[in-house]
């Protein structure tokens, strides 16, 4: 669905700072070989995704969600000198194309890698992060909201993708399609919560800036 007139769209894209070669690389074998290409962040997002991180500068980043390593070198582009970014996928067979990318950018000794379930993994990691971006499964966003929480400290920013989900938050719900029902629910969450500032941003299929209190 698109929330824009094309020629709109292209105007901001045009309008917007120029992909990276490296990520233009990426993008490229993306489309070519993995199923669901349209899962990568590509240029807009990945610049929207560049800019925040550099405004927040944050030491440790944590990304749920993968896909083949774009979203997560953006956000890479922010990070202190000193600071880490983990990154959890479930998919293990887009590992090692995550990995050569990584492996290509300056930060690939500051990228770590998590393949499985992010239910499982989040309890292990034992830090607290300055910036999170969520772009999962989406039945799994109130949970992994709640499982997230006591590791962010006051300030520290998370970003929620996918949360228009096609305009099917404004229309009628099937009572079998538990996607939309979780991301309304998690929308609801973020707006109320007693311990975070939120604006719903309408860029691409929703993005939600969250700031904790």
């Amino acid at each position: 669905m698109d929330f824009l007139p094309q020629k709109i769209d292209d105007y901001a894209v045009a309008h917007s700072q120029p992909e990276p070669k490296l990520l233009a690389e990426l993008s490229r074998e993306t489309w070519q070989k993995v199923l669901a290409p349209r899962m990568l962040s590509g240029h807009f997002q990945g610049r929207v995704l560049s800019m925040l991180s550099k405004l927040i500068g944050p030491r440790n980043i944590l990304e749920i969600g993968t896909y083949t390593g774009y979203s997560a070198l953006c956000l890479a582009e922010g990070m202190k000198p000193d600071g880490q970014l983990h990154t959890i996928d479930i998919n293990e067979e887009l590992h090692d194309l995550q990995r050569k990318y990584f492996d290509k950018s300056e930060y690939s000794e500051r990228i770590f890698q998590h393949t499985g379930n992010a239910l499982e993994i989040i309890p292990q990691l034992d830090q607290t992060f300055d910036l999170v971006f969520i772009d999962a499964d989406k039945r799994n966003y109130p949970a992994y909201l709640e499982m997230l929480l006591p590791k962010l400290p006051s300030g520290a920013v998370i970003l929620s993708d996918n949360v228009l989900w096609s305009g099917k938050v404004v229309e009628s719900v099937d009572p079998d399609d538990l996607d939309t029902k979780a991301i309304l629910a998690y929308n609801k969450t973020l707006k109320e919560h007693p311990r975070l500032e939120t604006v719903l941003l309408p860029v691409r299929d929703g993005l939600t800036i969250s700031r904790v209190i």
